[in-house]
């Protein structure tokens, strides 16, 4: 049957398609389809799921976890936070692929030996601040520039952060910081000079001040 025109089969034609008209519905190869499927896999696993590595190193304040991600040093943390539930919030926040991976973490390691045998007063290692954000992210980049030795009072730390009224937003950045002794929070006490509160505990912010003040 032809339409009116005499030019073929009209809008109601049922048969074979050329496909030289329609390019985009030629049969793929369905090897080549494999091929692709495992290389987008491949990537989405580079690029989408993050390790993180952790160890346990020694020192006089007790057991220290380090943990890291490919961007960085993430977590210090004390015994007394519980290792076993700072590994399962790596894993919750972070990364589900959390591996205990010493060899990773060996220049950190070294340098916080090196830190507690007073022959380092700056750390020398990448830091992945992931785990804060806002204005707790700002008070940690200050924290880091209170020279070994020194220590700041927390209305101090709030100016110079640019916000004098947050004294108490600036204590609460100190008590979760992700990075205890390599981003110093230890070095903030109060405006009379005494501690305050620490994440490991006021015996061991003590320990780390008197260390500074015997290397310095």
């Amino acid at each position: 049957m032809t339409d009116q025109t005499g030019a073929g089969p009209g809008p109601d034609r049922t048969g074979p398609v050329d496909l030289a008209f329609a390019p985009h519905l030629t049969e793929i190869d369905p090897a080549v389809l494999v091929r692709l499927r495992a290389s987008l896999a491949e990537r989405a696993t580079g690029e989408g799921v993050l390790d993180v590595a952790y160890r346990i190193v020694d020192s006089p304040v007790g057991p220290l976890l380090i943990a890291a991600t490919n961007r960085g040093l993430v977590r210090v943390a004390y015994e007394r936070e519980g290792h076993d539930l700072i590994l399962q919030q790596l894993s919750d926040r972070l990364s589900p692929r959390v591996l205990e991976a010493p060899g990773r973490l060996a220049s950190a390691a070294r340098q916080i030996e090196e830190y507690f045998a007073g022959r380092r007063r700056r750390f020398d290692v990448p830091l992945d601040l992931s785990l804060s954000a806002g204005f707790r992210r700002t008070v940690l980049q200050h924290l880091g520039e209170i020279p070994f030795g020194v220590t700041e009072s927390y209305t101090e730390v709030a100016r110079a952060v640019g916000n004098p009224k947050a004294v108490r937003a600036v204590g609460t950045a100190c008590a979760t910081n992700p990075l205890p002794v390599l981003v110093p929070c230890h070095r903030v006490l109060r405006s009379d000079g005494s501690l305050g509160g620490y994440i490991g505990g006021l015996e061991a912010k003590s320990l780390l001040l008197q260390l500074e003040a015997a290397a310095a």
